[in-house]
């Protein structure tokens, strides 16, 4: 069951990973966008659009890379003295009360908003803005997000399981090994 988890986290991680180069093509867009509109005096719509997409695809699918990461905003002033057992009951409980009904409510509420999307074709509100599919494509990450998080939920709760019945060692998973960058992950 723990191998299991590890290759789902394994496949929230690169997806995480992934989308953080949108991060690079956003500093290039809004750098052609600030040269096309005051150099050359050209701006279109959609091209400036795209950033504030981008921007909204790489919170929602960096969202489960961060649990995974164990990089989540968390008010650490004692969970970091705790023993491990400790922080498992914590971990366990904040994901069966808090995260779990969090991830099911993004998904369940935002299938019809979704769907709706793609039955109307939607694109943009702007004139000369994003055509369809982009609307929808973004607005399907939603959902997306909710099975993630979910999903490195149930990993979360089945490591604390483990660590609390003395199957895991303390740092199982992949908050304790290095980031692409070389930075050791772990809580802030």
């Amino acid at each position: 069951m723990l191998k299991a988890a590890g290759a789902v986290e394994r496949v929230i991680v690169r997806i995480g990973e992934a989308v953080a180069w949108l991060t690079f093509v956003m500093t290039l867009v809004t750098c052609l966008v600030a040269v096309l509109r005051y150099g050359l005096s050209l701006g279109w719509i959609w091209l400036q659009e795209t950033i504030t997409w981008m921007h909204a695809a790489v919170f929602l699918l960096a969202a489960g890379y961060t649990l995974a990461r164990d990089d989540h905003v968390r008010v650490d002033i004692f969970y970091r003295e705790m023993s491990p057992k400790r922080r498992a009951v914590v971990d366990l409980s904040g994901c069966l009360l808090f995260l779990l009904p969090l991830s099911a409510g993004l998904l369940l509420g935002s299938l019809e908003y979704v769907q709706t999307s793609w039955l109307i074709q939607e694109s943009s509100r702007e004139a000369g803005g994003l055509i369809h599919p982009f609307p929808s494509l973004l607005k399907t990450l939603l959902p997306a997000t909710g099975v993630m998080m979910a999903l490195q939920a149930l990993v979360i709760c089945l490591r604390s399981v483990a660590q609390l019945l003395g199957f895991a060692a303390p740092d199982a998973g992949l908050a304790s090994e290095q980031t692409p960058g070389g930075m050791p992950g772990g809580g802030a």
